[in-house]
């Protein structure tokens, strides 16, 4: 695997993943037996060109999607095996493994902020109560202790990505999976985005793990390790040198 870090404790081990599409003649290997691992507290940037399986990987890593082989395993008590196993059967992966941050916000505009945080947590089979506990201290975390009775529309899209990232993280999962978080902000957002992952991160109590998809290597640098994608496998953990002068100028 490629790993390079000082914490000492996987939380998440992705071995020999390999996923295709179409028949025949037609058929396109996208994940060619991708290997990574994931520390606790750790935040990871992954980072290729557009179609080499960044998103597919996300989706098989997050139970939705199956690989055609290899295997996952998120250290949970008990764990989490998984990989070769359809949606359907990984439900727990889904409710106490990984939580989701997308480029869209998917908040529903009727409902206020803390609203959003809480009926997630109620869709999950958590009671009332307790929901309206975890999606406070959820939004407390992300610094909307403020802006918790606020209208989506009545939040920048900074603000917004945070109600989001609190609705992911309430739900007390390990790992948190973003697929372009930044992508609708402007770069001062998106930056704060990147803090509010690392602050997370470093949680002494319930530190979490990101695993991140961007195209931005500047806010990949900033991440604890990065891993390029490239020919369907995890080609390199430094960035620059894989991809060579192509980023030079960039940070």
């Amino acid at each position: 695997m490629i790993r390079i870090g000082t914490l000492q404790l996987d939380v998440l081990e992705v071995s020999g993943i390999k996923r295709g599409f179409g028949f025949g003649a037609n058929r396109l290997e996208v994940l060619k037996g991708v290997d990574l691992s994931l520390d606790k507290g750790e935040l990871v940037a992954l980072m290729g060109p557009s179609g080499c399986g960044k998103s597919t990987l996300l989706n098989i890593i997050g139970g939705l999607l199956k690989a055609d082989s290899g295997n996952i395993k998120i250290n949970l008590r008990p764990s989490l095996n998984y990989g070769t196993k359809p949606p359907n059967q990984v439900i727990d992966v889904r409710r106490r493994g990984v939580g989701w941050i997308f480029q869209d916000f998917h908040l529903l505009d009727h409902i206020t902020s803390l609203e959003n945080v809480i009926l997630s947590l109620e869709l999950a089979g958590v009671g009332s109560r307790e929901a309206e506990q975890r999606a406070i201290m959820a939004m407390k975390k992300v610094d909307l202790e403020d802006r918790m009775m606020f209208m989506p529309n009545e939040l920048s899209g900074g603000q917004q990505q945070r109600v989001a990232v609190a609705r992911a993280i309430a739900g007390s999962r390990p790992i948190l999976l973003a697929d372009e978080p930044t992508g609708n902000l402007d770069v001062k957002a998106g930056e704060s985005i990147i803090s509010l992952f690392k602050e997370l991160c470093s949680d002494k109590q319930n530190p979490i793990s990101v695993l991140m998809v961007t195209h931005d290597p500047i806010l990949a640098s900033k991440a604890d390790r990065m891993l390029l994608m490239r020919d369907g496998i995890t080609a390199a953990s430094d960035i620059r040198s894989a991809w060579g002068e192509s980023l030079e100028g960039q940070t």
